[in-house]
This record gives C-alpha cells, sequence and structure tokens, in this order.
C-alpha cells in the first residue's frame, strides 16, 4: 500500500511520500509529492542544494529574479534567499531531494558554487542521462520504487564522485552541529589553516562563505522553532541572536517576510511530514 499522506495548510492539499527505508547514501535525503494547484509557493532558504526530479504531466516552474525555470533542475544553499523565489504548477508530480553540499558536487558533478542564485536543468547537469531517468520515475507504479531507483543511482554517484577536502567537511559539521553558533572565525586555526585557504575552499566547495554558511543554518532552525509556535523572543534567546530585532532582520533577509509570517509558509509547514528527521 503506497505510504501517502494528505498535507493541508490553508488552501493547500499535497500528497507526500517520504522513504520507508533509510537510504544508502550518506547526507541525502527525499521526499515525493503529488499536487493538483501549486498556486504561488514562496520557496524558503535552506541549507542543503536541491534536485527536483519532475516525472508528471505537468511540469512546475519557478520564477526568480535570475529568470524562470520549469521541470527537473537544482538549485544551491540557501536559493529563495529574500523571499524572491516563487513555485507554481498543476498536476505536478515530483521527488525533491535534499542532498547535504557534501555530496553535492559528487551528485551532479558541479560544485553548490555553481548553482549560487541559480536555478540549472537537469539536462545540463546530467546530459543525456537525465531524461532516461525521469522516463524511468514515470513507468514505475510506486513511490517506494521510484525512492528505491534514485536511492540506486545517488549512493552509485556519490561513490564515484569527487569529495570536498576532509578540513572543509569538518568545518561545514561544525558549523550545522553548532546549529549555526559555532565560531567561523576559529575555525581555521582548527584546521590548521590559514584563514583565506579556508575560506577560500569553503565558498568554492560548499557554495557559500562560512560566515553566510552559519547564519543561513542558523536561520534554518530559527524559522523551523517559530513554525513550531516558539515565540520570536524565545528563538531569539535560544538561537543566540543578538534581541528579537536581530532574529526580525534575519528572517527578513532569508526570507523576505516577518517572524510571524514566515511560520505560516507552506514550504516550512509540510517539513514535518516530507523531511521528518
Amino acid at each position: 500500500m503506497e505510504a501517502v499522506r494528505t498535507f493541508v495548510h490553508g488552501a493547500a492539499t499535497w500528497g507526500v511520500a517520504v522513504p520507508r527505508r533509510p537510504l544508502r547514501a550518506a547526507g541525502v535525503a527525499m521526499a515525493g509529492f503529488r499536487v493538483r494547484d501549486l498556486d504561488t509557493l514562496r520557496m524558503v532558504a535552506h541549507p542543503a542544494v536541491t534536485l527536483l526530479l519532475e516525472f508528471g504531466g505537468g511540469a512546475p516552474v519557478l520564477d526568480y529574479t535570475g529568470g524562470r525555470q520549469g521541470g527537473s533542475l537544482a538549485t544551491g544553499p540557501g536559493f529563495g534567499a529574500g523571499g524572491a523565489v516563487w513555485a507554481r504548477g498543476e498536476n505536478v508530480e515530483c521527488v525533491q531531494v535534499r542532498l547535504s553540499p557534501l555530496v553535492a558536487r559528487a551528485v551532479l558533478g558541479v560544485s553548490p558554487a555553481e548553482l549560487d542564485g541559480v536555478a540549472a536543468p537537469l539536462g545540463d547537469l546530467w546530459g543525456g542521462q537525465a531524461p532516461l531517468i525521469l522516463e524511468r520515475l514515470s513507468e514505475v507504479p510506486s513511490w517506494e520504487e521510484r525512492f528505491a531507483l534514485l536511492d540506486t543511482l545517488l549512493a552509485r554517484r556519490c561513490a564515484a564522485g569527487s569529495r570536498v577536502d576532509p578540513e572543509v567537511a569538518w568545518a561545514w559539521r561544525r558549523i550545522t552541529g553548532g546549529r549555526g553558533l559555532a565560531r567561523v572565525d576559529g575555525l581555521a586555526a582548527e584546521v590548521g589553516w590559514s584563514r583565506k585557504r579556508l575560506w577560500s575552499r569553503f565558498r568554492a566547495q560548499i557554495g557559500l562563505p562560512p560566515k553566510r554558511a552559519a547564519r543561513l543554518v542558523r536561520f534554518d532552525h530559527a524559522a523551523h522553532r517559530l513554525v513550531a509556535g516558539d515565540s520570536a523572543a524565545g528563538v531569539a534567546a535560544e538561537l543566540g541572536y543578538a534581541d528579537q530585532s536581530h532574529l526580525h532582520r534575519e528572517v527578513m533577509g532569508f526570507a523576505g517576510t516577518t517572524p510571524a509570517a514566515v511560520a505560516q509558509e507552506t514550504f516550512l509547514a509540510v517539513d514535518h511530514l516530507a523531511w521528518p528527521t
């Protein structure tokens, strides 16, 4: 039986599926969506690389400052900052994959830095393999089979692809493990590199400079605490913002809206079903 749950938020009604078995590739998460009417959904910046594989009858379209892109695509960490990216479409069926920046280069074949502020068509990254994968996704009859197909593909690409520097991976894990509160100025000394070298390698391999990466990770935690119903004052104190005004500025900068409004964003409200971990 298909493990599809119905997500209702305001006027939005979506079908949401998640894998029932653990995925083989570390740093990879995925969810399936079936949406009859995707009505101007604001995308909220997230500290992962996003891979969207669309195989249904109606392709979603992203409108953003850099242009418009439809169909299957990939975006870098923090895509949608400022609240300037909107998705829409009808009869959308897709698998959304969230990739840790540590494995994104291996999976996609390009550094996340090359996806900064853009939505890259999947065909530009995977060439002729892209339409074959999408065709197979449309042919298999269940979400679980789609997840298994992609799990095999992504695990194989992770194993064969390029790795980030161990020092960069360590710095990223320090940032994410500390919910964005790690003192990034001390990271270079901790790995035994110069600040210039770490900043350059981190930006090139992760897609963001360390300080912005830390701000994005902290914002992501703050936004989800707000969605969970925590007060802005409590979130600001818990996550080390100077005060509530500081939190307000960061939320506006990353989401293009206020803390009260971001708590109602459909893009975030679905996370408890789509990304339960």
